[in-house]
């Protein structure tokens, strides 16, 4: 081999190499901006059914897109008047509770009773060094400014967190406005040829992934609503944030009802705020709305959204969560169906042609 077809071979394959890496570096380094999009996107895909819906009776796009999001806006601020007081109310009572909780904990009586639950356990060892960690903490000024630190981190997550969101939904308005014209300029991409069948397969996706996320928001909805009524009959502590902190994990698909279940149960137990019966009751009535979400609420409600085998369901969201966190959890499952919509209605057709 001549040197300058060698130079030459290693000149480009060092330029490839580098044009990867800066691509990969770009792709890092806009990772949030990425999240943004694509969780405006999928909103505004979950959306998109009830514009289509309108806009089939009649009324144009702008009209639809207007009468959805007043509809939005209107639900999500009854929600906040409804359960924001209601949560900040029973927040604060919270707060006021912590101190007599801690002497709950710390009294002989509840460490007695531990001693003789659990034998095995040396009870006064790990409460000692807990009285000791707390004693330190509040005694070290070193400790306090680290404290401090991590209050103004949290205040910065949450400002953060705001500007997300008001990002998210200016995106998903510029989506949900030009859904069909991005759709439309994507068929241009494709080969005539091949064009009808594209965007045949692209409506069959997106209407897919609209469907999923109203299934899956209905489907938290029921969890929360039927965990306020349940909780505020048998009496558990604070039932508006508990009953919110069930909705809010139920979005997530498979393990998120069985999340808020366990913290609920576990709140249940703080000594002065529920019972082991209340704990008991708890878990008892989330283990039966558990089979009747899997068995009733979810075959009926997602049944026109996504047909994934629950292998591939399960494989689908732990991946999509270890990738993306809670947004890959939520979009996996949609992915999945697409993935298998293609193989089944281009790979296979291929693959029996041959």
């Amino acid at each position: 081999m001549k040197i300058q077809n060698a130079f030459r071979i290693g000149l480009v394959g060092t330029l490839g190499v580098g044009l990867g890496l800066l691509i990969l570096t770009s792709l890092a380094t806009l990772s949030t901006i990425i999240t943004y999009i694509g969780a405006a996107l999928f909103l505004a895909l979950g959306l998109d059914p009830a514009m289509s819906w309108l806009e089939r009776r009649g009324l144009p796009r702008w009209a639809a897109i207007i009468i959805v999001m007043t509809g939005v806006g209107l639900l999500v601020a009854a929600l906040v008047l409804a359960v924001v007081p209601i949560i900040v109310d029973q927040v604060s009572q919270l707060v006021d509770e912590l101190p007599r909780i801690v002497a709950r904990v710390n009294s002989e009586d509840w460490i007695e009773a531990l001693k003789e639950q659990f034998p095995q356990v040396p009870i006064d060892e790990i409460n000692a060094q807990i009285t000791s960690g707390l004693t330190d903490f509040f005694t070290n000024p070193d400790k306090l400014s680290e404290l401090a630190g991590g209050v103004l981190q949290v205040a910065v997550a949450i400002g953060t967190g705001v500007f997300a969101v008001i990002i998210v939904f200016i995106l998903m308005l510029y989506f949900a406005a030009s859904l069909n014209t991005m759709k439309r300029a994507t068929y241009q991409l494709v080969p005539a040829s091949n064009r009808e069948r594209f965007a045949d397969l692209t409506e069959q996706i997106t209407q897919s992934v609209g469907r999923y996320v109203l299934g899956q928001v209905s489907l938290a909805a029921v969890n929360g609503i039927l965990s306020f009524i349940f909780l505020s009959i048998i009496r558990a502590p604070f039932p508006a944030v508990l009953a919110f902190i069930a909705f809010l994990l139920s979005l997530i698909p498979l393990v998120g009802t069985l999340t808020g279940s366990i913290i609920i149960v576990l709140v249940s137990l703080i000594p002065g705020l529920g019972s082991p019966l209340t704990a008991l009751v708890a878990a008892i009535y989330y283990l039966v709305y558990m089979q009747v979400e899997a068995y009733v609420l979810s075959p009926r409600i997602m049944n026109r959204a996504v047909k994934v085998p629950g292998a591939i369901v399960v494989i689908a969201a732990l991946a999509g969560g270890s990738l993306l966190g809670i947004l890959g959890a939520l979009i996996a499952i949609p992915v999945a169906a697409s993935i298998l919509l293609i193989i089944k209605q281009v790979v296979v057709p291929l693959q029996n042609e041959r």
